[in-house]
């Protein structure tokens, strides 16, 4: 939901860093939407007596960015303060005790961090009268040194990558899901055009209050529903590689597979994590996502490292790409010079070999502006710089 921009802004908010063996890139653009909506918290240290654990979140907001706001601010905090965390629930562990929480703690706490800060958000509403309408989904990682918690709520996803490939990811709450479907139905509501009556796209997220005020349910069992989803994975430092998390401006446009396969890809060529993530924001502008755009790249000891042979493979991939331009444009001589548009275009027909897997042609695209800039005497502001070139030409799959 939401209107559209003339053009994309591509400026990125960017952040990197490390600790607990663990490395962790991020970006995020506002791309094509009139305001920027996500948010995300990444955290290396937990409080309580859990230094060496860490927290990464990706928050998707939509019909405003104040609940993915808060929640980036303070999510964390209604987790590992509330007693579940560490005793999990009633009876389960001696008041007072800094002992590390055990598995079934852990989720029980995530679980009530959610339903707290959810129902904390919406009494601080209700005491401003605030007009606030606005929600969030949630997609997170908390990573303690024996397991890794994975947390959804709603549209975002999660995937660990793990001996090579995809080992897992979280599924999506829509409403058209059966049990999503039968919980709405059950409160009274529809699923229509794949929406929650028709108008929201997603079956549980934080805020929207407008969905949450169904008489006699539990806040579990309202049209919309605050419960996040938590899977534990026990850690393997032989092959655990990198989880990613991201909004579904990302998933949009690439499949679990997809991006996966690319993170490898270049995770080969550099050890700058923000990088990488910018290029995958990048990528999927290019692919087509018309929504805001984070991520977030958590890298374990077990990840990709730099292969000479990767980075031999992309010289020799942009050595092409410069030839073909070169010729694209000695072709058409001075006086009608292809735009950028074309060149992508043309590009797209040829089979070009060692494109990023993944990424394809559109990963590319802003190497083969900046060649085409320099190779061209002649450019002008036509050169469409942020164009959905899958639209240009045809194909999404660009």
């Amino acid at each position: 939901m939401g209107a559209f921009l003339d053009k994309p802004k591509m400026e990125k908010l960017t952040a990197h860093g490390e600790g607990n063996g663990l490395c962790y890139g991020l970006s995020s653009m506002q791309g094509w939407r009139v305001e920027m909506e996500d948010a995300h918290t990444a955290v290396i240290g937990l409080p309580n007596g859990l230094s060496n654990w860490a927290f990464f979140a990706v928050y998707d907001g939509h019909a405003g960015s104040q609940v993915a706001r808060y929640c980036c601010e303070h999510l964390l905090e209604h987790i590992t303060s509330n007693p579940d965390f560490h005793t999990g629930g009633p009876g389960g562990g001696s008041e007072g005790s800094q002992a590390e929480p055990s598995v079934e703690s852990v989720k029980s706490g995530i679980r009530t961090g959610f339903l707290q800060i959810d129902e904390h958000m919406r009494a601080m509403s209700e005491r401003k009268h605030s007009a606030d309408r606005s929600g969030s989904t949630a997609v997170g990682i908390m990573v303690s040194p024996s397991h890794l918690y994975f947390i959804n709520c709603g549209d975002s996803r999660a995937l660990l990558s793990r001996g090579g490939r995809v080992h897992f990811f979280t599924q999506d709450h829509k409403p058209s899901n059966p049990l999503e479907k039968e919980r709405i139905q059950n409160a009274g509501g529809a699923v229509m055009i794949q929406r929650v009556n028709g108008s929201l796209a997603v079956s549980r997220a934080l805020g929207d209050f407008d969905y949450k005020c169904v008489h006699g349910k539990g806040p579990t069992e309202q049209l919309v529903s605050p419960e996040p989803e938590v899977y534990e994975i026990e850690r393997s430092d032989a092959e655990d590689e990198f989880v990613v998390l991201a909004c579904d401006g990302i998933w949009d446009v690439m499949t679990n597979e997809e991006l996966c396969d690319y993170v490898r890809s270049r995770l080969e060529l550099t050890e700058d994590l923000e990088a990488v993530c910018n290029e995958i924001v990048d990528t999927c502008l290019y692919k087509g996502s018309r929504d805001n755009m984070s991520v977030v790249l958590v890298c374990f000891p077990g990840a990709p490292k730099i292969n000479p042979e990767a980075v031999k493979r992309e010289a020799e991939l942009d050595k092409y790409l410069q030839n073909k331009i070169e010729e694209l444009i000695k072709k058409q001589g001075v006086d009608s010079i292809p735009d950028l548009a074309n060149v992508m275009c043309v590009l797209a027909t040829e089979s070009i070999p060692n494109l990023p897997p993944g990424g394809d042609l559109a990963s590319k695209r802003s190497v083969v502006e900046e060649m085409y800039n320099r190779l061209n005497p002649h450019q002008s502001d036509s050169t469409c710089g942020a164009t959905n070139w899958g639209n240009v030409c045809g194909s999404s799959r660009l």
